[in-house]
Parts: C-alpha cells; structure tokens; sequence
C-alpha cells in the first residue's frame, strides 16, 4: 500500500475538453483529450507516458505544468491541490524540458543569461549568488564554462538541451515533465542526455513523469509505465509487467508497432496502432 507521504504528484478524476467547430449548419462537438485520469506518481520514481500521437499525452503534460486549465479533477502535489492561477508557485516545484531545445531557448539569449531568467523571475537571492548558481547548475550538466556566454545557435543539439535542463533545474523543483526531451537529438546524444538525466535524479532526489514514442528508451528508462489511449490511461504497471506480459490489446499492438533489431520481429499486423 502505498502512504499518502510518498505520493509527489496525483492526478484526481482529470479531463480537459475541447469544443470542435463542425461547420455552419452542424452544432459544435466536444473532444475528450483527457478523459477522467486518475493517477499517483511516488516520489522518486520515473513513470513513463506512452500512446500515440494525439492521445492526449502533451494535453496532459500542458495541465499539469498549469499551461492549461482541466475541464474537470484536480491536481496536488505533496497532498495539497494545486490553484491553476498560482503558477509561479507551481513552476517552483515543476518544471519541463521540452522535445525542441532551440525553439525553447530565446535566440537572443546567452546560455546563462537563458538559465538565469527562472532565479530573477521568482527573486531568489541576489545577483551574485544567483551568477553562482547558474555556473553550479551548468557545470552540473556538463557545459564548459567557454559555453556560458554563447548563443543557442553557437551549440551542438546536444549541448542546447543541456541548457534546457539546467534552466529547469536551477529553482531547484521535485517534479520534471520531460516531454521526448530526446527525440529530436543523434543516437548517441541521447544516451549521454538520457545518462544525465538518472545522474541528476539520483543526485537531487527528482521525481520524473517521462513522455515519449521511443518505447526502447521509456524500457531502459522507467520504474513503471503508463498506457494512454483516446485521453484515458488504459494499462498501468511496472516496467517488466508492461513489456513481457501487456494486458490490454492496445498496449500489446502498441509494443508489436515498436522496431527490433531482428528481422521478421516487432512487425505489426495490418489493423496496427501506429506510434509517432
């Protein structure tokens, strides 16, 4: 059983509706893209979100980072239910790293100037322990420091996304939301930023609700694993239990759409769920 104190983030009865025009003779419909979610993630564990494109995955992420209102449920972190108004309260316990780092740095920003901006905008301490805390937090993430006076466009994808991790990490929060923070990067850059990620876990005690189509890395990844399909959460369990023995159809055609390394393998029937 799990105790009230162990639960860093719970998502209770949550939905998000949207209305959908259907022309000038035709009443407007209304789409579910978070349908009734109810889901506890314990403190220092990695749950992995999963399902195909436009089930409801970034809707989620978008709720619980107070970008949009829930139509219905409530969120809390720590037990205390979380004012959607009150973001600048909530950005200090949850932060994102998003897919793209470039389009989610300001260009016109140096990278400590970019890591800087959290610390100013929530005031915390003065502006030389602040220049001290984001040089701690850049060294923490591995950038030089003939890095911390250049520009978005001066870095390699790799070393961008570790700009967008200091700067999520430099208020210090319990929770990221990292929304395929590596999808849009080499191979072999997502190891080292994937590497990273578990070293600053173990290192701050962080708790991770991780999104991402690449089934491979949510399996070396995560503590437990989420199903999303049509806004719900339809299979939820631990890592093994999700990969070796899926219960619902949709997670098993889910796993059958993913690529193996053998061929003839991991090549779906013709009614597939495709994951993008």
């Amino acid at each position: 059983m799990i105790e009230a104190n162990d639960i860093a983030l719970e998502l209770c009865a949550l939905s998000r509706r949207f209305k959908l025009k259907r022309g000038l003779f035709r009443a407007p419909g209304v789409i579910a893209a978070v349908d009734n979610i109810s889901l506890r993630i314990r403190r220092g564990e990695t749950l992995g979100l999963v399902g195909e494109s436009g089930c409801g995955k970034s809707t989620l992420a978008k709720i619980l980072l107070g970008l949009l209102k829930p139509s219905a449920g409530n969120v809390l972190v720590d037990g205390k239910e979380v004012n959607p108004r009150e973001r600048r309260a909530l950005a200090r316990r949850i932060q994102p790293i998003f897919q793209d780092p470039y389009s989610s740095l300001n260009p016109r920003r140096t990278v400590a100037d970019s890591v800087g901006v959290p610390l100013r905008l929530h005031r915390v301490g003065t502006a030389a322990e602040q220049q001290a805390s984001v040089k701690k937090m850049l060294d923490l993430v591995g950038l030089p420091e003939r890095t911390h006076g250049q520009y978005p466009s001066q870095l390699s994808g790799g070393q961008r996304q570790r700009v967008a991790i200091a700067r999520a990490l430099v208020l210090r929060p319990d929770i990221l939301i990292c929304d395929e923070p590596t999808s849009a990067l080499d191979v072999s850059v997502q190891a080292q930023i994937l590497n990273l990620l578990m070293d600053l876990k173990a290192e701050f005690g962080l708790t991770y609700l991780f999104i991402s189509h690449d089934l491979g890395v949510v399996e070396h990844l995560v503590d437990r694993v989420a199903v999303m399909y049509k806004g719900q959460i339809v299979e939820l369990g631990p890592r093994e239990q999700i990969f070796d023995r899926p219960a619902h159809a949709y997670t098993r055609r889910l796993l059958a759409s993913a690529l193996t390394p053998e061929p003839g393998l991991g090549i779906p029937d013709i009614d597939r769920v495709a994951v993008a």
